[in-house]
């Protein structure tokens, strides 16, 4: 008589990849910054313009999601597993430069492309949304309180302030294709874990 071992059950091939935290300052960012993103191309597209009308009370919704966009974060500060996260975020190493390379190579191959909990290509759009947010926040600042600063200023900031906004538009929309098509990702951000199979072939350097 032989024996015959049990399946693994279902929970151990999942892999605990983001806490509650994580989950809802994600979802409170891209809730804000779709707003700011909703509410800016109704101010600038004239046929959205006319469309919804109300201008002051967009710019006023427009002014106070702008505002409101690190809140999240900040209050992420208070979860220890978020903070790990964002030192994570905030460090490369030699096998980012690795995936980066492969990356303009377009080579796909699994080994071409090692890394961590998060690849060389989410460290660089978290950097880049967060130095963004930051400018786009100052420059905002200053078009709202215009009797603060002189006319040179404010003119500088919309300048700056527009063409950000419409370099940041174009990126989000790259970052939501790209997490279209990773359906397990997504599954990660909704319910806080991926399948091992998933971890072991897009972030093989990762260990929890």
């Amino acid at each position: 008589m032989t024996l015959r071992a049990d399946p693994a059950p279902a929970a151990a091939t999942r892999v605990p990849r983001f806490g509650p935290a994580q989950r809802r300052v994600h979802r409170a960012t891209a809730l804000l910054m779709g707003v700011c993103v909703a509410t800016a191309a109704c101010l600038y597209v004239p046929q959205l313009a006319e469309l919804v009308g109300r201008r002051d009370l967009v710019v006023r919704i427009h002014e106070w999601a702008g505002l409101a966009l690190p809140v999240p974060v900040l209050a992420g500060l208070a979860s220890r597993a978020f903070r790990a996260d964002l030192g994570r975020l905030n460090r490369f190493g030699a096998h980012d430069r690795t995936w980066l390379r492969a990356a303009l190579r377009r080579d796909k191959r699994r080994e071409a492309r090692p890394a961590g909990k998060f690849n060389a290509g989410q460290k660089l759009y978290a950097s880049w949304a967060a130095g963004a947010t930051l400018v786009m926040l100052g420059t905002g600042l200053l078009m709202w309180f215009t009797h603060l600063t002189p006319v040179q200023w404010r003119t500088s900031a919309t300048f700056v302030h527009d063409w950000l906004a419409l370099t940041l538009g174009i990126v989000l929309a790259g970052h939501i294709g790209m997490a279209l098509g990773d359906p397990e990702a997504r599954r990660g951000l909704r319910t806080g874990s991926v399948s091992r199979e998933w971890a072991d072939r897009e972030h093989p350097l990762w260990r929890e």
